[in-house]
């Protein structure tokens, strides 16, 4: 009867309006406790410090279960594999992993192009990396191999150490191909295990979060950048130009300059290479529209690369295209794996700089994906163990030819959209590409460089679009915009690997910026409530008569402690440096003032005859109590004439607290107390310490009691660590809130806090 009743009243509820709903659900707010320093506040809430635990000491403890965790989880396959669900995933696998496969095929053979390789080293990286992070990855997802801005960070690599102007041979000076690619494929397999050392030792030691320091603005503006240079190093194929290598700052522009002017020479000599271009571009376009447009009712979506490569293929033999129109083909590709080879360790000097920025560069791309598609579907990624995979397939791979790789956004889109659940789809993939390096790969002997440029320059619209965040971050975040904008100008102009350096310099030095221009405010109290605000947000906030509160949105520290205390001042509306100028100078003249008066009447007494004069004076440069001049009995005559004398100087030093502010005829400030509102501080450092004890210092100068409240409780142990609680300032000074330290304020103005509390309504 009871459960009927309460479904009855629930759904009489849901019939009401909605506004009479929300009025059911008011209930007054109403608090009642005594007002709390911090020193109460522990004592209530039994504080005790966290004990600290030394994590090294578990990695040396030695068990059969953590021998399985640690198994498990530098191998992740043993723990997904044995619980596959054979029934529900493997027909989705299979089919993302041809789906991904046909896509893996024409890319590998165009981004091997750029990264200055033969077309087959692309297959090679298509294969060896996706196996490996079969066996080591986290993610289900993501598709690794080959990858447009990889490719062309390791083009600008091997191009620049490797030149055409170094193989030149004979009257001709053509370009003695075979030489030159043996070395590029040997500069980038060694880039290749250094970057997988990189990788896999930033991960052993569990540095995965470096990739924080790149922000989503960042990425996206470099992506942006690299694929404006992978658009740029295509043109030589779409045009069939012979170009110089650059390479450095401004190298970009220098092609540009090469291409442009080189172009009426492509328009005479090389039309076969330009209409092939143009005519495989507008095929791939064309099939990507009608992918999205039949999206809905395709199982998988049109191959429309590899029908595009089988095609061009087709008619270039079938035509002859190279011997007829000129037009480069990518030549023999040979058949079957190649054996391992060490790298080259005297490379290892000229390469570090190149593989540690792909290798952040290749992570934070990887890790970026991988977890959007972990928290779209449910599951976790581990970034360290993701760095570990990522390196693995880097550091064997390059034993194994291959050039770095990390992974694809496309692929990826297309491995999940094809209904992969897990990574047997990239070992399904890795497979197919095997059957074609053994079997398949020599039938695209005859196909055109020009295609491979053109799928390369139409899968760049996704990167592209990217311009698009100009627009929207003008609207929502200026800053991050500048950001945006830096990173996209310096990779283009100072090129990848120091366009990513200076790119993260800035963006650290605006985040240290901005922390050194934090929003102080005067805060308010919004009526009726304990809650404060900036007054000049929330018109309806006061302040509180005699209480100044003061905040920062940002923690202080030694960048910006100085700022602090000035913005603190200010917003305070008192010239707080220039009164305690003036009472230092008043105190001082009124101390010589003093000991003129003393020397006269030391004088006046040894002049008199017969005289005795006992003169107490008690001096103080910060201080003149009362002088109490006391005269014996003396002549009347010279008696009346010494007293006259003291009484004067007496009647002088007599006025009570002579140092105050009201006494010495100087202007006191219209507050009493000042609290700091410290809720903003994640940390305190020395300098913030000795800041907030020269706060105190100054503003008592000038008779404002200070007071600190809401402050974090490892921000109270730093400042208990770094001796900044003493006899003059206790934890009695500190308070759990804002509204706890005005009203001890308003009830003890210029008083002892260790005073008795009152319940406080709040």
């Amino acid at each position: 009867m009871g459960l009927s009743e309460a479904s009855g009243q629930r759904d009489t509820q849901a019939l009401l309006p909605v506004t009479q709903a929300m009025e059911l659900r008011k209930r007054d707010y109403h608090v009642e406790r005594p007002l709390m320093n911090q020193e109460q506040l522990e004592e209530l809430g039994c504080w005790t410090s966290a004990t600290r635990t030394h994590q090294w000491r578990t990695w040396f403890q030695c068990s059969r279960a953590r021998a399985r965790a640690l198994l498990f989880q530098h191998l992740p396959v043993l723990a997904w594999l044995p619980r596959y669900r054979l029934r529900d995933w493997l027909l989705g696998d299979l089919l993302a992993g041809l789906s991904v496969a046909i896509m893996q095929l024409p890319q590998g053979l165009a981004y091997a192009l750029l990264a200055g390789l033969p077309p087959v080293f692309g297959l090679y990286s298509s294969f060896y990396p996706v196996f490996i992070y079969f066996l080591f990855g986290t993610s289900r997802h993501i598709s690794v191999g080959t990858f447009a801005v990889m490719s062309v960070m390791v083009g600008s690599v091997t191009e620049s150490l490797a030149p055409d102007e170094n193989f030149l041979q004979g009257v001709n000076s053509t370009v003695d191909e075979v030489a030159r690619d043996g070395v590029r494929v040997q500069l980038a397999s060694t880039l290749s295990v250094l970057v997988g050392l990189f990788q896999v030792g930033l991960g052993l030691v569990r540095f995965g979060f470096v990739v924080t320091y790149l922000s989503e603005p960042l990425v996206r503006a470099y992506t942006t950048a690299a694929s404006v240079q992978v658009f740029v190093s295509q043109l030589k194929y779409v045009f069939g130009l012979q170009l110089s290598s650059h390479s450095g700052p401004l190298s970009l522009i220098y092609t540009v300059l090469e291409v442009c002017s080189k172009l009426p020479w492509s328009v005479m000599n090389t039309v076969g290479t330009m209409v092939t271009a143009l005519v495989a571009g507008v095929v791939l376009v064309l099939v990507k529209l009608l992918n999205d447009k039949l999206r809905r009712y395709l199982p998988m979506p049109i191959p429309g690369e590899l029908l595009t490569l089988i095609g061009a293929t087709g008619i270039s033999y079938g035509v002859g295209l190279k011997a007829r129109f000129g037009v480069d083909v990518v030549g023999d590709i040979p058949a079957g794996l190649v054996p391992p080879a060490a790298p080259s360790p005297q490379l290892f000097a000229s390469l570090v700089g190149y593989a540690f920025t792909i290798a952040v560069v290749g992570f934070a791309i990887a890790i970026s994906l991988g977890k959007i598609f972990a928290l779209r579907h449910g599951y976790r990624v581990d970034s360290n163990q993701e760095l570990v995979a990522l390196g693995l397939s880097n550091l064997i791979g390059g034993i194994f030819q291959c050039f770095p790789v990390s992974c694809s956004m496309s692929r990826s889109l297309v491995q999940e959209s094809a209904g992969g659940n897990t990574q047997v789809a990239g070992a399904v993939s890795s497979l197919f590409i095997l059957i074609i390096i053994v079997k398949l790969g020599e039938l695209f002997r005859d196909l055109p460089k020009a295609v491979l440029a053109a799928a390369i320059i139409v899968n760049l619209k996704g990167m592209l679009k990217q311009f698009a965040d100009i627009r929207s971050l003008w609207k929502s975040n200026r800053m991050d915009l500048l950001i945006w904008l830096v990173t996209f100008v310096a990779t283009i102009l100072l090129n990848l690997d120091i366009g990513l350096a200076v790119s993260v310099v800035f963006s650290l030095l605006l985040v240290v910026v901005r922390t050194q221009l934090p929003r102080y405010s005067v805060l308010g109290q919004v009526p009726d409530t304990d809650i404060y605000q900036d007054v000049v947000e929330y018109s309806e906030a006061r302040e509180v008569p005699g209480v100044k509160v003061f905040r920062s949105s940002a923690t202080m520290f030694f960048a910006n402690a100085e700022l602090y205390s000035d913005a603190l001042k200010q917003r305070c509306g008192v010239d707080v440096d220039h009164l305690i100028s003036q009472k230092k100078k008043r105190l001082r003249k009124q101390e010589l003032k003093l000991k003129r008066l003393q020397k006269s009447l030391q004088k006046q007494t040894t002049a008199s005859e017969g005289t005795s004069v006992s003169i107490e004076v008690n001096t103080s440069v910060r201080d003149m109590e009362s002088n109490n001049v006391e005269a014996a009995k003396t002549r009347a005559s010279t008696g009346n004439e010494l007293e006259d004398t003291a009484a004067g100087g007496q009647e002088d030093a007599k006025a009570p607290n002579g140092s105050t502010l009201k006494a010495l005829g100087l202007p006191q400030p219209h507050f009493h107390s000042l609290v700091l509102d410290l809720g903003a501080l994640s940390f305190v450092d020395t300098v913030c310490i000795k800041n907030l004890k020269n706060i105190f210092r100054d503003f008592r100068e000038i008779e404002v009691e200070v007071y600190m409240a809401a402050c974090h409780t490892p921000v109270v142990a730093q400042l208990e660590a770094g001796h900044f609680f003493d006899a003059s300032i206790t934890k009695q000074h500190l308070f759990a809130s804002v509204h706890d330290a005005v009203l001890f304020a308003l009830q003890h103005p210029r008083s002892d806090p260790a005073s008795p509390v009152l319940m406080t309504k709040l």
